[in-house]
């Protein structure tokens, strides 16, 4: 099995090896180097070609989004930035997605077990998944990972028919890999009176405030990271923070959300799959639930359970998805009704129906 090249950029050296060991953990990914600053990574890249960069933003002689820029503009290659999440630097990555970055990683720290447990994870699934956009390929599963859980872990599974007292429509989404601009384009389209929007996009703690800012001052609609108790009401979207689960409830006709800790439902937190079987739960057939591009099978349970509950439920297509993994497994499910292209999602959303 070929493994997928990987060259680390980072003016720390504590960081550089950290990711070195994290990633070289994985046996489906080979670290070809690690560079201090982009002068010796364009070195590198010209004696061998990786498969993705993992990229510092703030970094001596050349800052990482200047290299980004040259590298999409000059030989493009997936990119992955690996950021301390300080606000700054948040900022700074949101500016990186625009030019062409792949995913948003945490930076690895020195820290507990469970926690380098966690992260090792996420990093090389991140780097896998960028891996997956360049060559549009299915990416093996890793070989020893913690226990994937279900949503059981933070929300028990619907028993009984959902209370529907409400003609209130309500949106739920859920993306991973690419959905950071896929959402952009979902959002930008909606009218400032839409219905009520709930999101997960897979995001480290502290990149979806500025992920919900930058929506934000492009949308009619309003935008957010979400608190909890946010009331979710027409014109606006709630994003859920990074790190924290987050729910739909319902208080009378009164839909609001719920922001929590838990254990990483299949292998992430917020998760998809956790929204999506609260919105089955209380807006039943009043929901309507949309899982757009994204690496892995988060979501796909949980928009079945919707469907059954009478959701009406929406695909993006494979040919405008970055990485067409969760919608597939979801359509593999039968949990969708209609598979529409990224910009004909919004229109069906809104109509509720085919």
């Amino acid at each position: 099995m070929k493994k997928t090249k990987v060259l680390i950029v980072d003016d720390s050296a504590v960081v550089r090896q950290t990711l070195k060991e994290v990633l070289s953990s994985d046996p489906q990914i080979e670290v070809i180097g690690a560079s201090p600053d982009p002068f010796m990574a364009a070195n590198r890249i010209k004696e061998e070609a990786p498969d993705v960069i993992t990229l510092d933003i703030e970094m001596p002689r050349m800052d990482g989004l200047t290299f980004l820029q040259k590298i999409m503009s000059q030989h493009p290659i997936p990119v992955v930035i690996c950021s301390s999440l300080a606000g700054k630097g948040s900022e700074s990555a949101m500016k990186a997605l625009e030019y062409g970055a792949v995913e948003i990683i945490q930076k690895p720290t020195i820290g507990t077990k469970q926690f380098l447990e966690e992260s090792k994870v996420r990093v090389c699934d991140a780097v896998k998944a960028a891996s997956l956009v360049r060559v549009k390929s299915i990416s093996a599963r890793p070989l020893k990972i913690p226990p994937k859980l279900s949503a059981d872990a933070v929300i028990e599974k619907v028993t009984s028919k959902s209370m529907v007292q409400t003609t209130e429509k309500v949106i739920v989404v859920g993306a991973s890999t690419g959905g950071t601009e896929a959402l952009r384009s979902f959002l930008e389209s909606m009218p400032a009176d839409a219905d009520g929007i709930v999101v997960v996009q897979h995001m480290p703690e502290h990149f979806t405030a500025s992920f919900a800012k930058r929506l934000n001052d492009l949308c009619r609609i309003n935008v957010k990271e979400a608190e909890d108790s946010d009331t979710v009401i027409r014109g606006r979207a709630l994003i859920a923070p990074g790190n924290r689960h987050m729910l739909l409830k319902r208080s009378g006709a009164r839909y609001f959300v719920e922001v929590k800790d838990g254990p990483l439902v299949n292998r992430h937190r917020p998760s998809v799959d956790v929204l999506f079987r609260s919105a089955a739960r209380y807006a039943g057939k009043n929901a309507v639930g949309v899982i757009m591009t994204g690496m892995g099978d988060d979501g796909a349970k949980g928009l079945l359970e919707m469907k059954q509950e009478g959701a009406y439920t929406i695909a993006q297509d494979e040919a405008s998805c970055v990485v067409f993994g969760m919608p597939k497994e979801a359509i593999k499910l039968g949990a969708v009704d209609s598979v529409l292209p990224l910009d004909k999602i919004s229109g069906a959303a809104l109509r509720g129906r085919k």
